[in-house]
């Protein structure tokens, strides 16, 4: 019976130990089939995760392409734009030329028209500057139609454009009326209308225009500044200053470099032959040719002015002469 109840109890440990067994197993094959789990979502995350990754990199590829693209049109736009400004800027600039030279075209005539009588050439003379008027007109009434025209077509809404453009046009109507009345004035004076309405040709514009060109090459040839007056004035202008010497003795006068043309009277070289001093002492503190220019002394004591004996030669180095006086 002992025997017996031995063999129950161990068969009862062995069937303990495999279920222990058994469960281990289990445990074992549960874990395992969980970390497999695991790892293959893992696995299917990390796939996933690259996939976005790149469907994301390419459209933002894509984007950042698309967007440098845009810039790219718009930077031409943008442009595009400023060179059409630049070009109506330079229109504008040119039309209000134009427009001063018909002034002066006016202003010349306006002065013909109020004496009594006109020589042939001085009628011949009329008849040009009116032709003159009569075609620059017409071109720029063309510019400011071109103008209006291409401002629409671009779409550009810039206020300042649209009334530089109606600025202009006004000043034209000004300007046709102006000249409508010279025509009536010069009808009265035995001038034909058939005359007065008439145009150069565009061989006559293109030689009155080189003509313009040299006379203004020749005016800025001709051109030269002067400025007189004491040491004071001259300090006061901002021309002259003192240096050099020692304890201040000795020191003298010289140009400083940095000073503004309006400072100085603007001259015709062609016709500025002398400058007054009407002083007992005079002296030029810019540099010219000695043999160039004399002063001229009224008497022993009085210098009445400075003669420019030879003019390309007194303005051959500087355009500027100042002149300091002592009283």
């Amino acid at each position: 019976m002992k025997n017996e109840g031995s063999n129950n109890k161990n068969l009862a440990n062995d069937n303990i130990n495999a279920w222990r067994i058994e469960q281990n197993a289990r445990k074992k094959g549960i874990t395992k089939g969980a970390v497999t789990t695991a790892v293959i979502g893992l696995m299917v995350l990390i796939a996933a995760g690259i996939l976005v990754y790149s469907i994301y990199n390419r459209e933002h590829k894509k984007q950042l392409s698309l967007i440098a693209e845009q810039e790219h049109v718009f930077n031409q736009e943008l442009t595009a734009r400023d060179s059409v400004i630049n070009e109506w800027v330079l229109t504008f600039d040119q039309i209000e030329k134009d427009l001063n030279l018909v002034r002066e075209k006016e202003h010349l005539i306006s002065l013909e028209v109020s004496d009594t009588e006109f020589s042939k050439d001085r009628r011949q003379q009329i008849l040009e500057d009116v032709k003159y008027i009569n075609t620059l007109l017409d071109k720029n009434k063309r510019r400011i139609a071109s103008l209006n025209a291409q401002l629409k077509k671009s779409g550009i809404e810039i206020q300042g454009l649209k009334d530089k453009i109606l600025n202009l046009e006004a000043s034209m109507t000004q300007r046709d009326s102006v000249i409508s009345s010279l025509k009536l004035a010069l009808v009265d004076k035995d001038f034909e209308v058939e005359q007065l309405n008439t145009r150069l040709t565009d061989l006559q514009m293109t030689v009155v225009q080189q003509d313009e060109k040299i006379s203004h090459q020749t005016d800025e040839l001709n051109k030269a500044f002067l400025a007189y007056g004491t040491y004071k004035d001259l300090k006061d202008k901002g021309l002259v200053s003192k240096e050099g010497g020692f304890l201040g003795l000795g020191r003298k006068e010289t140009l400083l470099e940095d000073f503004s043309d309006s400072t100085f009277t603007q001259i015709d070289v062609t016709e500025t032959k002398t400058i007054p001093v009407n002083s007992k002492d005079a002296r030029l503190i810019t540099e010219h040719p000695t043999n160039s220019y004399e002063l001229i002394r009224e008497n022993d004591d009085k210098i009445a002015y400075i003669e420019i004996k030879d003019p390309d030669q007194f303005w051959k180095i500087s355009k500027y002469a100042v002149v300091e006086i002592n009283k």
